[in-house]
């Protein structure tokens, strides 16, 4: 849930894009942040099971 000054925020930025809608403008404000973290775009047609931290090979 977004505060009414953090929806303002968001709506400027949007509108100043030239974005289609509030969804679009937080897919990028995400897509931008895990960029600026160093993160890839995730694979297509992955599990959530494929992203654990235990490795399932048998192997330690």
């Amino acid at each position: 849930m977004l505060d009414s000054a953090e929806v303002a925020a968001l709506d400027d930025w949007r509108f100043n894009r030239r974005m289609p809608s509030r969804a679009a403008a937080v897919r990028e404000i995400i897509r931008r942040g895990l960029a600026a973290e160093g993160f890839a775009i995730a694979v297509a047609n992955r599990k959530s099971a494929d992203y654990g931290i235990i490795d399932k090979s048998g192997e330690d």
